[in-house]
């Protein structure tokens, strides 16, 4: 096969224009004090990454494919929404997954793919995808837990076409990592990962999950990120979803969904790492009703480079065994490539298309907010409680029918942290309960 080219970041032009815009906006409406150093250290190294993207949201907008590779992981992680452990009989072959890379080359808005799992290194053939999304004119980005990157492994993957590897974190804290990982030394093997992608010359992201049980660790973890040389830091919310289901309880409430947006907002004024919330997508709102940005013109020019969820909006997740979902926490399938093309369910499926016409499809307080454009609430959250991805997000802070007073960020962080089950109960809790099945719908604990 030979070898496309990547397209370049920069065409069209009006694309980087937008990219820097949102990253102007973001940077103004936090006060990002740090934002010029960010772009002579990281700009030039990012730009790969958020290729082909037209704004800030969940993991950019658009144009993000993500592939589940494999279910198979060496750690069994409290919170994975995919409920990884063992390799599935049903997952696509080698030849298959050269076939569903080759169809996402082939759409003009992706220029970069995910390769996410389980754990995607542990897949024997791994490299052999890799190289073949390298040759297709994709740069290639990892989702991993860390453990099996040394040195020589982050030079192979930056020569199999790698330009990030995102590696997780879900605590600063190395006993609080190892019990949300569920294996110890986890923490030492991610930090050998850290160094190793850095000598190696790749883009460092560091993922974490904000949750009830690592909640008072965050602003600990934000440094942590700055401190690694991370180029971006994706923040994720836990979303009952997989494995999640058994930790329902530590999904972070209203008052914590605030939180984490003032927390995210406070931080990245003095950050030197770029933060983006994953299924929070109130924080976008809450910066521009933080800058007086609540409608008309300025709301709408808003609406151009903030774009909140992006399930189903450019952002599409392929599961291991071949269904399309809109997102990993959107647990439904458009259809699977075995079946159909994936331009076939990309763009044809009644799910896809319903979830691109939010602005016309969402219901319930979200239907009838004037942030459907830059938040849209998360996608993931409303299937999660109501079986219903266009059903109004229950852990929305903007917008609610009976508001609670509002707390200052002191006092909001302690009420937050003092509700926190012990964290080894909540490892003992994954231990004996099962899961429950996808897509139930489930009753809302309590909202505060």
């Amino acid at each position: 096969m030979k070898q496309k080219k990547v397209n370049a970041f920069y065409r069209p032009p009006s694309l980087l224009f937008r990219q820097l815009g949102s990253a102007l906006l973001m940077g103004y409406l936090t006060g990002w004090r740090s934002f010029p150093g960010w772009l002579l250290r990281h700009g030039f190294s990012s730009m790969p990454v958020a290729n082909g993207a037209r704004g800030m949201g969940c993991i950019g907008y658009p144009g993000h494919p993500v592939w589940e590779v494999t279910g198979a992981c060496n750690l069994r992680c409290i919170h994975c929404h995919a409920t990884s452990g063992q390799a599935a009989a049903d997952e696509l072959s080698t030849d298959e997954g050269k076939k569903l890379i080759d169809q996402l080359a082939a759409e003009s808005e992706f220029r970069t793919l995910i390769y996410t799992g389980g754990e995607p290194l542990v897949r024997p053939d791994i490299f052999e995808l890799l190289r073949h999304s390298q040759k297709a004119g994709l740069a290639n980005i990892i989702a991993t837990n860390g453990t099996l990157i040394d040195e020589e492994m982050a030079f192979k993957l930056k020569d199999h076409g790698v330009v990030c590897n995102a590696i997780s974190f879900d605590a600063a804290n190395p006993s609080i990592h190892d019990m949300v990982r569920n294996k110890a030394g986890s923490f030492d093997l991610a930090m050998r990962a850290v160094v190793a992608t850095k000598k190696a010359g790749i883009l460092l992201q560091i993922n974490t999950t904000a949750m009830e049980y690592n909640m008072p660790h965050l602003p600990e973890l934000i440094d942590f990120a700055d401190s690694s040389g991370a180029g971006i830091l994706l923040m994720y919310q836990l979303v009952a979803v997989g494995r999640g289901e058994k930790i329902e309880k530590a999904t972070l409430k209203k008052t914590a969904n605030k939180y984490l947006s003032e927390l995210i907002s406070l931080k990245q004024k003095t950050a030197k790492t770029i933060i983006e919330p994953v299924a929070g997508p109130q924080y976008w709102p809450f910066l521009l009703e933080k800058g007086g940005i609540r409608g008309g013109l300025p709301l709408k020019l808003a609406g151009q480079v903030f774009h909140g969820c992006s399930a189903g909006r450019g952002f599409v997740y392929v599961k291991a065994n071949g269904d399309v979902w809109p997102c990993p926490f959107v647990e439904v399938s458009g259809g699977n490539i075995r079946g159909k093309s994936f331009h076939d369910i990309y763009t044809g499926s009644t799910l896809f298309n319903d979830l691109r016409r939010r602005e016309e499809k969402l219901k319930g307080l979200c239907g009838e907010c004037p942030y459907k454009t830059v938040c849209g609430g998360c996608r993931g959250r409303a299937h999660a409680y109501s079986g219903d991805p266009l059903a109004e997000d229950p852990r929305c802070f903007i917008r609610e029918r009976s508001r609670p007073a509002e707390k200052g960020l002191g006092k909001t962080i302690k009420t937050c942290s003092s509700e926190h089950p012990d964290i080894e109960a909540a490892y003992r809790d994954t231990r004996r309960r099962p899961a429950t099945n996808p897509g139930r719908m489930r009753a809302l604990p309590d909202e505060q």
